[in-house]
């Protein structure tokens, strides 16, 4: 019988998603640096770059930066760039989500390219077997869909996900509870999640480079640098310490995504650059469930761990994206007049479902008015 407290968890990071997607459904990229951007419709080279494959990478070509910048970087390197197509992602996304699901105990979708798989009973509390089972997930996923992806295997949700990222692309990583503290003490200090530039740089005022240094940092002496919450998740983390559970979403009453920012910020512009990205992601789903929703709802989350929500209710069901962004960009400018405060992560949601009724649909495009 496993004891309570031992788990086994699986960090799933699929490989450079939107760009594997993209080498998927056309092989004649292969061999090319593929670049897929959000294009902001302002000129043709408007945007920020979503995902870059590994070719596009060696040139310094990652997320977050302008697409006007990867162009210049990927100047005659027969570059190949793609704006986003989130209704084939979701596709994808879907599909090896059920795969992955088949092989846990429970399954927690942190985000269209990621999940949490809680594999305790599955392995029977052993590593040996869940390594066998990450090969044998990547294996299943490979010949279904043809995408590869990355496995942190560990205590918890923290380490399997910063272990996730050390063998990448197409890697698995094992961090057993005794390895947690050879493992983790060397790394960066923001190699913790949570830890960006800002925080980064005031760590290093303080003499902490790495996570070693974090841990035999006085916790009071991080509580009054960074406030309560945060001192104390800082304090946690470093140690390994993470008791979150992975957890299945219920029937959802709203649908919505949370992300953290490529930096804290008290810029509208910038925060909107990753609402929309997240509205581009609940529209697809609620789409695909004939879904109307009357509630807009926005969260950020300050730089102290402190949440903050807002929501806006309509005078009647909409189905559209731009109702979405009009909604969130009002809600987040009036909560900004509201703060001093810089915004780590940020999220939008919606809510107050009703069905679309094909009837209804059918009547308006039967019965329209004769000019």
């Amino acid at each position: 019988m496993v004891p309570t407290q031992a788990r086994i968890v699986m960090l799933v990071d699929l490989d450079y998603f939107f760009a594997q997607c993209e080498e998927l459904r056309n092989p004649a990229l292969k061999g090319k640096p593929v670049v897929v951007g959000m294009y902001s419709g302002r000129t043709e080279t408007s945007g920020a770059v979503s995902t870059s494959n590994y070719l596009a990478r060696e040139f310094g070509v990652k997320s977050g930066i302008p697409l006007f910048l990867a162009q210049k970087r990927l100047e005659g390197k027969d570059a190949v760039f793609l704006p986003v197509d989130y209704d084939y992602y979701q596709q994808l996304s879907d599909k090896i989500m059920s795969l992955l699901r088949s092989f846990s105990d429970v399954l927690e979708q942190a985000s269209i390219d990621e999940a949490y798989l809680d594999v305790t009973k599955k392995t029977e509390g052993t590593y040996e077997k869940a390594e066998a089972q990450a090969q044998e997930m990547k294996a299943t996923v490979k010949r279904e869909v043809g995408v590869t992806f990355s496995v942190g295997i560990a205590p918890n949700k923290l380490i399997a996900k910063i272990a996730s990222n050390v063998h990448k692309p197409d890697g698995v990583t094992v961090v057993r509870p005794e390895q947690v503290k050879a493992f983790l003490l060397p790394l960066p200090v923001d190699a913790i999640l949570g830890v960006g530039k800002k925080t980064v740089a005031k760590m290093s005022e303080m003499g902490i480079k790495t996570v070693g240094d974090l841990a035999k940092f006085d916790v009071q002496r991080l509580v009054e640098v960074f406030g309560k919450t945060l001192g104390v998740y800082f304090h946690n983390a470093a140690h390994g310490v993470d008791n979150d559970p992975v957890q299945e979403a219920g029937e959802a009453e709203s649908i919505g995504r949370m992300g953290t920012l490529k930096e804290d910020s008290r810029d509208l512009d910038f925060i909107m650059e990753k609402i929309n990205q997240q509205i581009e992601e609940v529209y697809v789903e609620f789409t695909q469930k004939s879904l109307l929703y009357r509630q807009v709802g926005i969260t950020a989350v300050m730089t102290d761990l402190s949440a903050k929500s807002r929501s806006k209710t309509l005078e009647k069901p909409a189905k559209d994206k731009e109702t979405i962004h009009k909604a969130a960009w009002e809600l987040f400018e009036k909560y900004l007049g509201e703060t001093d405060m810089e915004i780590r992560r940020v999220g939008v949601r919606v809510a107050s479902f009703s069905k679309e009724e094909p009837q209804q649909q059918l009547l308006t495009r039967f019965f329209q008015p004769k000019p």
